[in-house]
């Protein structure tokens, strides 16, 4: 009987080491297909829109790694190599940007549609080079951009779900660190965008002031670029700290009605183009972002979405002086009148051949007629020249109508070139004989009057 429950125990032992090592193998194998599942989309899109000359194309091949950048025309297609270090993982980020011409808005279909809405993050650029035209940029491209999402064949539960999506973004942000805490930390639970803790299905939470007024259920980022200018601004066009602090307490109201991120970038500098990379990773697949906002340099500004507010805002109020914050926008930051716009080229005048605007005025005095212009000093030396031309010629050198020789060569200017128009028609000129001989014998008198030797006065009696 001994032997028998020894045996009993011992198949029993065995079915229990063979169990676990199922049980042990099981969990491998899930992990690893847990691991196969979490895999990086291949889906998601980036759509730039902005006006012409604000840095798109630049921005995006700053983000791909390319040096030198080639801009398209109408809707350009790019692609941004995703890389997760974590999980060795890889894929495509595609990049969709619209060229400035609002005649080109048509073409957002292709770009931004029922299929693509829910994987689509939105860059609205912004340039530096060009300050008193932000916040109206802002403003167009973003009703463009609701006008287009209206007109999507979206379900209302659709609407719905994705603009819920947004506020629990916003509301779900925290520090960088935080979310080291525990999650019964009272740092955690203080924090100023709520906690994880929140319900999907939850509505009793509101937003804070200002925040997502409107709502166009897609992660926004805006990027102000080209911010190495702003010293340019500083020295030619007297801007101060409390401009540069009212157009960002301007940018960051707009930020908060849409729920957007804000980032000031300068690809010449190298200025937030690697954060950005990070932060529209972090948006859109989830990869880590450890950068705590930066306000301190004016020109390199960075605001994640579900950090800022009112309150904090209305710090940059204490450093203006001659303006308000709510002051409209294009009084404070007005556009120069001298300046003239990088993106056109003034009309080129063409001058007219130096032979046909004499000729034609040698026509007009020889047949009486005013000048057409009476006011141009070369007009008024062609009229002196002809009223010369019936002076006496004949006068030795040094006496007082050499003058008449001068205004003869000068006139003789007129036919210099053979193949000018009317070449033929003033060689048979008497006039125009007469000058050239006159000239000629001047021409000459002056020659032998520079080879005649000096006088001797060495042998003179005195």
């Amino acid at each position: 009987m001994e032997t028998n429950g020894q045996a009993n125990g011992g198949r029993s032992k065995k079915k229990e080491n063979g169990d676990g090592k199922d049980n042990l193998w099981s969990a491998i194998l899930e992990e690893v297909q847990n691991q196969g599942n979490t895999k990086l989309p291949s889906n998601k899109n980036v759509l730039v829109l902005g006006d012409n000359e604000t840095g798109k194309t630049t921005l995006i091949a700053k983000l791909q790694g390319v040096e030198d950048p080639k801009k398209g025309s109408a809707l350009e297609y790019a692609y941004i190599d995703v890389r997760d270090e974590y999980r060795d993982d890889h894929t495509r980020l595609s990049v969709w940007v619209l060229d400035g011409d609002p005649g080109h808005t048509n073409l957002l279909k292709f770009a931004l549609n029922e299929e693509t809405f829910q994987h689509t993050l939105v860059i609205l650029t912004v340039a530096m080079t060009t300050p008193w035209g932000v916040l109206d940029q802002l403003q167009s491209w973003a009703s463009v951009l609701g006008d287009h999402i209206d007109k999507l064949d979206l379900t209302p539960e659709q609407r719905l779900q994705s603009k819920k999506h947004q506020v629990q973004k916003w509301q779900r942000y925290t520090e960088p660190g935080d979310e080291l805490e525990p999650a019964s930390s009272p740092m955690k639970r203080s924090s100023r965008n709520l906690s994880d803790e929140l319900d999907s299905d939850d509505e009793d939470n509101a937003l804070p002031e200002a925040v997502l007024t409107t709502n166009l259920g897609l992660d926004i980022v805006v990027v102000a670029t080209k911010t190495d200018y702003m010293t340019t601004l500083e020295k030619e066009h007297d801007y101060r700290d409390e401009h540069f602090d009212f157009m960002q307490q301007w940018i960051r109201r707009f930020c908060l009605q849409y729920g957007a991120a804000l980032f000031y970038t300068s690809a010449k500098e190298d200025k937030n183009c690697d954060l950005l990379y990070k932060y529209l990773t972090h948006r859109i697949y989830g990869l880590p972002f450890r950068t705590p906002a930066l306000i301190v340099e004016k020109d390199a500004v960075l605001i994640p979405a579900g950090w800022d507010s009112m309150k904090k805002i209305s710090i940059l109020y204490e450093n203006m002086q001659t303006c308000k914050p709510d002051d409209y926008y294009r009084d404070v930051i007005v556009q120069p009148a001298t300046r003239k716009s990088g993106g056109h080229r003034e009309a080129e005048v063409a001058a007219e051949d130096e032979q046909a605007f004499l000729q034609r005025q040698l026509a007009a005095l020889q047949a009486g007629a005013p000048a057409p212009r009476a006011d141009s000093p070369l007009r008024a030396a062609q009229r002196t020249t002809a009223q010369l031309d019936g002076a006496k010629i004949g006068m030795g050198p040094g006496t007082p109508g050499n003058e008449g020789v001068l205004a003869n060569f000068f006139n003789s200017l007129l036919y210099k070139k053979t193949g000018s128009p009317g070449a033929r028609a003033a060689d048979a000129s008497p006039a125009a004989a007469a000058a050239r001989s006159d000239a000629a014998a001047e021409l000459d008198r002056l020659t032998r009057a520079k080879r005649a030797p000096p006088l001797d006065l060495s042998s003179s009696d005195c």
